[in-house]
């Protein structure tokens, strides 16, 4: 019985040594639940850049194209039927709807692909290449203007 004690004594007084030894962490970390993550930033730029040089007022009268991302009548239909919007193409001239119509094709494609992205915006086809290889290289533009 004896040997009973002696065996849990030290069995407790080796498990609070463990625990004295054990890293502490004392620290609170807070998230901004605010940050958003913006996946889509550095090729929704480029393509701006690459379509209207940045003009949410551009207009292209050969492809009825408007807006920052140059959105033809054909899309807007296509995403009005889809997502069960109404937007005008005078709509198109706000960022916000251009930016929200941009982003639901680009989703398609998910944010780690920005060769299909690019692509898929500009239509179909091999000349959609020419186009990559524009906003790619205004993506890595702009990578080294922010200093990345």
């Amino acid at each position: 019985m004896r040997t009973f004690r002696k065996s849990i004594l030290l069995v407790s007084l080796a498990l609070i040594s463990f625990k004295l030894m054990a890293p502490v962490k004392d620290t609170l970390t807070l998230v901004n639940l605010e940050e958003k993550v913006m996946p889509y930033t550095g090729i929704m730029k480029a393509i701006a850049f690459v379509e209207t040089k940045g003009d949410t007022l551009a207009y292209n009268e050969v492809e009825q194209a408007v807006g920052i991302f140059q959105i033809r009548p054909i899309r807007l239909q296509d995403y009005n039927e889809r997502t069960g919007s109404h937007y005008t193409m005078k709509d198109l001239y706000r960022y916000k709807v251009s930016e929200e119509i941009f982003l639901y094709y680009a989703a398609q494609a998910g944010p780690y692909n920005p060769e299909k992205i690019a692509r898929s915006w500009n239509g179909s086809g091999s000349k959609t290449y020419y186009y990559w290889q524009r906003v790619k290289r205004q993506m890595a533009a702009g990578q080294s203007e922010a200093g990345v």
